[in-house]
């Protein structure tokens, strides 16, 4: 059996009808950017979110640097990001010319710590940007409330937990500002890039609007200096065709996961993906831990079975990030995670033979070592 680590043919093939009938009415409408799907599919998905607003751009990188912007920060702000995350948070921080200011995650969910979020607050600090890591939602009540107390903006990056909940409250609807991605691998994956902000906020919600748009609320005429990051015609029809799916497809993630959980509980010194009480988990990734890592990924792949390392090299030991000076040492758990950490393959359409076929593979590794 081959058991790829990402496969998107049961996801399109049984709406590729509706996928290629959005293709035709974009191609016969002849408008590419900025019209009626665009419209259509920011108003759905706001719906879908529980947020007033949601402005489509052109990538989940370009949604943070945006929200970042509207809110103001810049040159001698500083923000709180994860220390174990891709790198993307950090870079939309740098994007700004703000100081990203690095914080441990939780050894359990991954996500950032909130019991170590103020200790990096300092004068500079202008906000908060808490990632959802996997699938799984961040403690947002505890990181809002830190957050007005400090008077800081908090930005989710919600890229990896389209649907996720904590305490009942969806990701993406607890930030000033809120930046998703829809890149193709993700739970609601456009054909291409595309990206998102979402918000309550109508001031900040046209704010993105102008910025996306040449700085533009106006054909010729431009408010501010703005950028080229618009969500095009196309993708926006191709999203909203795959929204009206993604509850289905979230929830055969979490069937999946709960195969996983069964058949690999007592799997070596295999640690398994945890949720934390109140937080939902929609499974962008199946995440597990082992020291042994490297060596299973090895022995997976001869047995014809995909899998990923979310991520090999934390930010701070970047070399994009040397100027911020830091060493090995100095985020330890972000560390381990990137050497013990490894992605088995879950996408909608899985069946239970498959994970049966993964976790038989898991087994027999660990009566090898």
């Amino acid at each position: 059996m081959n058991i790829p680590f990402l496969d998107f043919s049961n996801m399109h093939m049984p709406i590729s009808e509706e996928l290629k009938n959005s293709f035709s009415r974009v191609l016969n409408r002849n408008w590419y950017l900025l019209g009626k799907e665009l419209e259509e599919f920011e108003s759905n998905y706001a719906a879908y979110n529980k947020t007033n607003f949601a402005v489509g751009v052109s990538n989940g990188l370009d949604a943070l640097h945006l929200a970042l912007q509207a809110l103001e920060i810049g040159p001698g702000m500083e923000v709180i990001v994860p220390s174990n995350t891709y790198i993307a948070t950090v870079l939309a921080v740098s994007y700004v010319d703000a100081t990203p200011v690095l914080v441990e995650p939780d050894p359990q969910s991954y996500n950032i710590d909130p019991s170590k979020i103020e200790a990096a607050i300092t004068s500079r600090t202008k906000a908060i940007m808490p990632v959802h890591l996997y699938g799984q939602a961040c403690n947002m009540e505890e990181i809002m409330k830190m957050a007005d107390r400090h008077e800081l903006y908090v930005i989710e990056d919600n890229a990896q937990a389209h649907g996720a909940t904590f305490n009942n409250k969806i990701t993406g609807s607890w930030g000033h500002l809120n930046g998703t991605s829809f890149y193709p691998g993700k739970n609601l994956g456009a054909l291409g890039d595309a990206g998102g902000v979402t918000t309550n906020d109508a001031d900040l919600a046209q704010k993105v609007r102008v910025l996306r748009n040449y700085g533009s609320h106006k054909k010729y005429y431009n408010d501010v200096i703005g950028h080229n990051m618009r969500m095009d015609e196309l993708q926006a029809a191709f999203l909203a065709v795959k929204l009206k799916h993604l509850d289905a497809w979230t929830q055969q993630r979490q069937q999946i996961a709960s195969w996983y959980n069964e058949t690999l509980n007592n799997a070596g010194d295999l640690i398994l993906p945890f949720t934390t009480p109140g937080a939902t988990h929609v499974y962008h990734l199946y995440v597990v831990q082992t020291q042994y890592r490297d060596q299973l990924q090895k022995y997976l792949t001869e047995n014809n079975i995909g899998t990923l390392i979310h991520y090999p090299v934390p930010p701070h030991l970047q070399k994009a990030y040397a100027h911020l000076n830091h060493k090995k040492g100095d985020f330890p758990l972000a560390e381990k995670l990137a050497d013990t950490c490894l992605s088995l393959p879950l996408w909608p359409g899985m069946e239970k033979r498959h994970v049966d076929y993964v976790s038989a593979a898991i087994l027999n590794f660990f009566k090898t070592i």
